[in-house]
């Protein structure tokens, strides 16, 4: 089902054209910000009239009489110097509505030209927790990747994880010394291979990390081992390579189950880290050389982007090798963006990071450009978000300035939850009190978080997204409930809401409430792909919660089950494609839970 916005777009442009005689001609048809103008505006009749210098509202009056929306709208309204008011038909509401209540999808349009999207996010450092600082990467992403397989595009998550580099020599080497040695001896006769099993899990992945760097600074013999560790890992020793792979391994046991808590659908089968990249270095920068495009630079090799200066105004360099032959992130980040162009055929390549990287994607995507990877119909993005801040106004840290581990922000979140569910529903099984715990909690922390628009810095505050009134996650998941709310009862007062509906080929919507509702969920298809198209989770939490507002004032000027006939049937429509939209948009596009019942 094509969204009605789509339909008068096409439709009133191709008036629009047929008026004026101009090829390129948008209509620029827009929601009305206010109900009493109408539901949709027509914007596009004074830019053409400038371009025309004639009168825009006479031109204005020549498109409507060309214009062949009667099916869709009711009769138009001209306003002020030229603009083109709509309101839609109920009787076109009511046929809508009903096509969206009989399709699974919900009238989502699938897109007719299907792309190959690699979205990157979340990207965990190997041997470290990860913190609050990971948190939007991962659940931004997350959101892009569902909404762009729910409009049909073919969606390649990687997750870049960072497990190369030098500091892994430290980490062996310590991993050698304090882990593997006493098993070793614990075990005298049995292959070192064969002792790297759950015996030597790495509970604390801080305490590991801290205590192999503070080894490593004070002990000249020990760094000394570490880079000769280093060398043997490059060289793909099998033994080192081995325990590299073990403190992999146990990294992926902590991130893994804060994924599975966040429900987002990265699975390691997703990870394609810096390791995979690093055999590929040496090639790309010799690939740049032979183009002509990376220069020797005060010893080091670099690429000269057009039109990135410092800030004296001299060219800024893209560094791919070191002055020590060393390489960079940006070579990795080439390397990969090489392989995910040429090896998977990507159409659409979206890096999910914070702002303070925007630089290194503009020079990166101007390299590739030049390097002649990607051409013209290639769209390289890099979805940026701001920093999540304490009540000071200050990145969000611990009451002794640490670093927030995301493991204990969600468990404090659930913790928080559960005091409120356990006020508001005492009388609810501990175990069914416990499940809703979990989904308002994890589905608190993860909607303030979307609802922000994400170039912005917000204030986190528990106090604000555990609300059950405003924009947030239990709102919207009491508004899902009270709807579920009505079809229990419906069942306990004997009546078959299925069997009602079943075969049903036409409703009344006489309420204006219930018009209201019925135009706020036509638009669903639209939300999705206004929020796809810009990668902005909050226009989509907009919606949702745009939508429970007009669900409240309907249920409460339209009673639902005390009504007969047409116009119950079409008020349980209306409830069932409410409670299927919350839920498609809470569960399916943002991953957070909504329980039957709170």
């Amino acid at each position: 089902m094509k969204p009605v916005l789509e339909i008068l777009e096409q439709r009133i442009s191709k008036a629009l054209r047929q008026t004026t005689g101009l090829a390129v001609c948008p209509a620029i048809v827009r929601p009305t910000a206010d109900g009493r103008f109408g539901d949709y505006q027509v914007n596009g009749i004074m830019p053409a009239a400038k371009q025309l210098k004639t009168n825009p509202r006479q031109l204005a009056e020549k498109v409507v009489a060309q214009m062949n929306i009667s099916d869709i709208c009711q009769p138009v309204e001209i306003a002020g110097p030229g603009f083109i008011n709509l309101r839609l038909k109920p009787e076109f509401l009511a046929n809508a509505l009903l096509e969206i209540y009989k399709d699974k999808k919900l009238g989502i349009e699938q897109t007719a030209n299907s792309q190959t999207v690699v979205v990157d996010y979340s990207g965990p450092n190997i041997a470290k927790q990860m913190h609050v600082g990971h948190l939007r990467s991962t659940i931004i992403g997350d959101c892009v990747s569902r909404m762009l397989e729910c409009l049909g595009h073919n969606v390649i998550r990687q997750n870049h994880i960072g497990d190369w580099g030098t500091q892994f020599g430290m980490l062996i080497a310590y991993f050698n010394h304090f882990y593997l040695n006493p098993s070793i001896a614990a075990h005298p006769g049995q292959d070192h291979y064969a002792v790297l099993n759950d015996s030597l899990r790495i509970s604390d992945l801080e305490d590991f990390y801290r205590k192999a760097k503070e080894l490593y600074d004070k002990d000249p013999e020990f760094a000394e081992e570490s880079r000769r560790v280093v060398v043997k890992l490059h060289s793909h020793d099998l033994a080192i390579q081995s325990h590299w792979q073990h403190i992999v391994d146990e990294s992926r046991e902590h991130y893994q189950p804060i994924y599975k808590r966040l429900n987002v659908t990265l699975t390691s089968k997703d990870e394609c880290g810096e390791s995979v990249y690093a055999d590929k270095l040496p090639d790309v920068v010799k690939t740049l050389k032979d183009k002509k495009l990376a220069v020797e630079s005060v010893g080091a090799i670099c690429v000269f982007p057009e039109g990135f200066k410092s800030k004296e105004g001299e060219p800024l360099p893209f560094i791919v090798q070191k002055s020590d032959g060393a390489f960079l992130y940006a070579t990795t980040d080439l390397a990969a963006i090489r392989f995910r162009l040429q090896d998977l055929h990507a159409n659409r390549v979206i890096y999910v990071t914070d702002a303070r990287q925007a630089l290194h994607f503009k020079m990166l995507f101007a390299v590739v450009k030049m390097a002649g990877w990607a051409d013209e119909s290639v769209k390289l993005e890099h979805v940026t978000f701001g920093t999540m801040l304490g009540a000071d106004g200050k990145p969000f840290k611990t009451r002794t300035g640490g670093t927030v581990k995301l493991a204990e922000l969600l468990d404090e979140a659930v913790e928080r939850a559960k005091a409120v569910v356990d006020e508001k529903n005492p009388d609810l099984p501990e175990q069914q009190r416990q499940k809703i715990a979990q989904a308002v909690g994890i589905g608190a922390v993860k909607y303030a978080d979307y609802s922000n628009n994400r170039d912005s810095d917000y204030i986190f505050s528990f106090d604000k997204m555990l609300a059950m009134d405003g924009n947030t996650a239990p709102y919207m998941q009491y508004a899902y409930a009270r709807i579920r709310s009505i079809e229990r009862k419906a069942e306990q007062e004997g009546l078959n809401i299925q069997k009602e509906l079943t075969g049903i080929c036409e409703i009344l919507l006489s309420d204006p409430a219930e018009q209201a509702l019925a135009r706020q969920l036509i638009q669903y298809s639209q939300a999705i792909l206004n929020a796809a198209a810009d990668c902005r989770p909050n226009y989509l939490t907009g919606y949702l919660y745009e939508l429970s507002q007009a669900f409240s004032r309907f249920y409460n000027v339209c009673p639902v089950l005390q009504s007969e006939g047409q116009i119950r049937a079409a008020r349980l429509v209306l409830c069932d494609v409410t409670a299927r939209t919350i839920r498609h948009g809470m569960t399916e596009l943002l991953g957070i839970e909504v329980p039957e019942q709170m």
